[in-house]
């Protein structure tokens, strides 16, 4: 069976949950909160909080407001809101950010701010692919995402608190116009602090080179989507 090339999460999202049956919604570790901004423009019965423990990014955030969007600097293993305040919540790419001995304590304290037969919504990358051959030279992430999958699996085992609505694998495309793009998105920005010495980024450029055509180096993100909910 072919595995599905989506090129925007959030059509899978809305395939997945009734929105506006799921109003209250929180994303952990928001970044820039881009798929929320969108579900808000589309959905206008939502309202969505989000999360983000990077002084930086959150100081950005509130420079770019947005009607029934609201930024807290936080991170999801202390989630300052009181039990059975949300509908849904979104860890997009974040679950394996969370501190690895607080994993459990994160889903808890999901499970905590969830209101009966609430919704978690966990997409985590997979560790496989061209891309992340490239990324792992600079920003090895093979053990994390093992414990982010593991965390969950654990979490929807028999007598858990979550159970599995549904678990969906698809490719997600990403492009990048030449190397200095990929430098700059995901080197540059990524990892602001972590100044690669000239041996790595060497190693780097000849491993994504090979990946270039006419129109940019083209790579698919295998991608993991577990949807639970809170029993």
């Amino acid at each position: 069976m072919n595995t599905p090339l989506i090129t925007d999460e959030l059509d899978l999202l809305q395939s997945l949950v009734d929105l506006e049956q799921h109003p209250q919604i929180i994303e952990l570790g928001c970044g820039a909160a881009q798929l929320s901004r969108q579900l808000l423009a589309r959905c206008p019965a939502c309202e969505v909080t989000g999360l983000e423990v990077d002084e930086r990014q959150h100081a950005k955030n509130l420079l770019n407001p947005q009607q029934r969007l609201h930024f807290v600097q936080a991170g999801a293993q202390a989630i300052p809101f009181e039990a059975e305040r949300f509908d849904l919540a979104l860890m997009l790419k974040s679950l394996h950010h969370v501190p690895l001995d607080q994993l459990s304590q994160a889903l808890a304290e999901v499970h905590r701010v969830l209101r009966p037969k609430g919704l978690l919504y966990v997409s985590e990358p997979v560790f496989a692919g061209a891309l992340n051959e490239v990324m792992r030279l600079f920003h090895d992430e093979e053990a994390v995402r093992a414990a982010a999958l593991r965390v969950v699996q654990e979490a929807v085992s028999s007598g858990g608190p979550w159970e599995q609505v549904a678990e969906i694998l698809f490719d997600m495309p990403v492009q990048y116009r030449d190397f200095a793009e990929f430098e700059q998105r995901m080197i540059g920005v990524t990892f602001v602090n972590h100044r690669l010495d000239a041996t790595t980024l060497q190693a780097v450029r000849e491993r994504f080179e090979p990946h270039m055509t006419a129109d940019g180096a083209h790579f698919v993100r295998p991608m993991r989507v577990n949807l639970l909910r809170k029993r």
